[in-house]
This record gives C-alpha cells, sequence and structure tokens, in this order.
C-alpha cells in the first residue's frame, strides 16, 4: 500500500473516531469496534467500508450508515462510499480496541 492511500485511510479511520453510536454515545464507533475495514481506491475514486452493527436488529443501522458515509467524505470529498454490512466474525467485546473499555463490558 503506498504512502499517500495509507494515510488516506488513517485519516478516514480517525475522522469515524467521531462518530458514535446512538445506543452507547459515549464510545466511538471505530473503538467499539464496529468498522472492520476501509479500503480506499482513489483510481475508482470510491471507499468501501466494511462494518458491523451492536445488533443485527439494529434500530439505527440507517442513521449510522449515514454518519458513516459523512464522516468519509468529509475527509474525500466527491468519493464513491460503499458500505457492506457483515455479523461475520460475530461482534463480542474482546474486539473493543481499548482495554478499558473491555474490562467495562465484561
Amino acid at each position: 500500500m503506498n504512502s499517500h492511500i495509507s494515510k488516506t485511510v488513517h485519516d478516514i479511520e480517525e475522522k469515524l473516531k467521531t462518530v458514535y453510536d446512538p445506543e452507547f454515545p459515549m464510545i466511538d464507533i471505530y473503538t467499539l469496534w464496529l468498522i472492520y475495514n476501509v479500503d480506499f481506491l482513489p483510481k475508482e475514486k470510491k471507499v468501501n467500508i466494511l462494518m458491523t452493527f451492536t445488533t443485527p436488529f439494529c434500530p439505527m443501522a440507517d442513521m449510522l450508515k449515514e454518519m458513516v458515509t459523512n464522516a468519509v467524505l468529509e475527509v474525500v470529498p466527491g468519493m464513491l462510499v460503499t458500505i457492506e454490512i457483515t455479523f461475520e466474525p460475530t461482534r463480542n467485546q474482546t474486539m473493543i480496541k481499548d482495554e478499558d473499555l473491555q474490562r467495562m463490558f465484561m
């Protein structure tokens, strides 16, 4: 991965740390490990996001996807943002990126 792509992915990930799940408004979706992958494809003018929700029946799913899209577009305006939702692997507390928060949920 070239340095421009790496920096852009990093910038997108940092911006996603400003998006909060309405069910857990004190923890951003990146730290909650709702974002599994960010793929920046500059030649295709596209950003692919692989993510999950806290539950398959998340009542805020559409809102979260819109918030993620808006956050990405703040970093790379004009790109096509595609979001794929997956529940594999099954999300669990050990996936949370902050050790203190992991303990809070256990």
